[in-house]
């Protein structure tokens, strides 16, 4: 497409609607992520304008609708397995949802750093905001006039709506541990992940139920920092013990370094001690033995959080659809194995 001066014409909607096959108002719509159209239109509409390289004037949408088309993310600064993951699902979900994605990352998630997070997205005109996994329990000073989605954590401060949504943390404790039980194992020990944090809390929770359900024992918890250092150290205590045979851990990256501990021991993993981890790390299906493991839903959970978030920004007059429940998985690999007073 060419100009009269002869360089390259900006494209326009009409141009995509001609090329797509559709009105104006249809390529508006998809543009905007509205519903009433049906997938195989959204898509040609798509096509069109990465065809036609048209790009929507994001500062007219802003004035003409009252929002900026974008969410904010106020994420723990962290390279973590299972934090990184989480932020990735978040960024793939909202994109998917049409929104432009911004984060804002702090260092140890304590309430002061979080409130800073917030007002620095708020500064930027976000239309709603994501707090994942905020670590230290406590009221986040700071006022908020846009929906707020709590990610994996209860409300830490209040909105106009906010919401929450869970990865099923409890939940996949509990099978994790279930599995060692149905194994033949008395009881399961627990080493947790540091206590301060909302998702530590919730794996240490389902491994409780878990045990009380079936009338077991519950041990005394092991803390750690969710390190590899942390489970080696842990390890050479749980080693000790002639009474452990199974052991529920909190973070692949710990299960790593408690199997070294539990193997320079001369504790053998599987045929002395059971261990399974949390996560999903798909690297850990590669080390000797292959961890077994119970995967975050990343995906699921940013997901559906982001439905949840999206209908709070988009309808706030109407009723909050409910919850989904993410699913629990459960990796089954060689690290888990009856106990040794069992049967073969």
């Amino acid at each position: 497409m060419v100009g009269g001066g002869g360089s390259p014409a900006v494209p326009r909607s009409a141009d995509v609607a001609q090329l797509a096959g559709v009105s104006r108002k249809t390529v508006s719509r998809v543009l905007n992520n509205e519903p009433y159209v049906s997938d195989a239109v959204r898509q040609r509409v798509l096509e069109a304008a990465e065809e036609l390289g048209y790009r929507l004037n994001n500062a007219a949408r802003a004035l003409a609708s009252g929002r900026t088309r974008s969410i904010g993310v106020v994420a723990l600064g962290t390279a973590g397995y299972g934090t990184a993951s989480l932020l990735v699902a978040i960024e793939k979900a909202v994109r998917d949802s049409g929104y432009a994605l911004r984060v804002v990352s702090t260092l140890d998630g304590e309430p002061d750093d979080i409130a800073r997070a917030v007002d620095s997205l708020l500064e930027q005109g976000v239309d709603g905001i994501i707090v994942s996994e905020p670590v230290i329990e406590g009221e986040v000073s700071v006022r908020v006039d846009v929906p707020v989605l709590f990610l994996g954590a209860p409300s830490a401060f209040g909105g106009p709506r906010a919401v929450t949504a869970g990865v099923g943390a409890d939940l996949l404790a509990r099978a994790a541990t279930d599995h060692l039980l149905d194994l033949g194992h008395q009881t399961v020990h627990h080493l947790a992940g540091p206590l301060r944090w909302y998702a530590a809390r919730d794996r240490v929770e389902g491994w409780r139920a878990a045990l009380a359900a079936r009338g077991r024992h519950q041990p005394p918890l092991v803390e750690g920092d969710w390190s590899a250092d942390s489970g080696y150290l842990a390890g050479r205590e749980l080693a000790a013990d002639p009474e452990v045979t199974a052991v529920f851990v909190s973070g692949d990256d710990m299960a790593i370094g408690l199997i070294h501990a539990l193997t320079e021991a001369g504790r053998r993993v599987p045929h002395d001690v059971s261990v399974v981890g949390f996560d999903g790390n798909p690297v850990f299906a590669h080390v000797t033995p292959p961890l077994t493991t119970v995967r975050q839903p990343f995906d699921a959970a940013a997901g559906d959080g982001l439905r949840l978030l999206v209908h709070a920004i988009e309808k706030p007059d109407t009723q909050m659809p409910p919850a989904s429940d993410p699913p629990v998985e459960l990796v089954v690999r060689g690290s888990t194995a009856p106990p040794p007073s069992s049967p073969s």
